[in-house]
This record gives C-alpha cells, structure tokens and sequence, in this order.
C-alpha cells in the first residue's frame, strides 16, 4: 500500500487517534487511500464508527509488523 497516505497515531489513546486524523483529512484529496498507524486496541472500532459518521469508507485492518495496528481508510470527502 504505497500510495497511502499515513498518518502515525501510535502512543494516542481515544478519542486523540480519531481527532488528529480527522484534522489532517481536511487536506487530503477525495479518492485518497489513509493509512493509519495506532497502539489503541480499540481504534479500529473508533474509525469504524468515525467512517460511519464522517462519510470516509472503511477499507479495513491488520497488525503491522512492528505491532501496532495498521487501520485502512479512503477518503471520500474534501
């Protein structure tokens, strides 16, 4: 996934991963692939929930190699 634009939230606990990266979408273009790097166990829950208010669609996902959670979104909104 080259072409995501990542955004490191690792060491945040909720709400702070989903308020930063919610600050930074404002400059990403729609279409764009949003990786998001987290150590909150539950912060694939909270950007579930963040794409389902914020109109973002949730692609997906996974442990990173180094551990932390690697979450998956696109941006769907300018």
């Amino acid at each position: 996934m080259t072409d995501a634009i990542t955004i490191d939230t690792r060491g945040l606990s909720c709400p702070l991963p989903v308020l930063l990266a919610k600050k930074q979408l404002r400059a990403i273009a729609p279409g764009a692939l949003v990786r998001i790097l987290a150590t909150d166990p539950l912060a694939p829950e909270d950007f579930r929930d963040f794409c389902r208010v914020s109109g973002c669609a949730w692609v997906g996902s996974r442990e990173a190699k180094d551990g932390a959670l690697e979450i998956t979104i696109r941006q769907t909104e300018a």
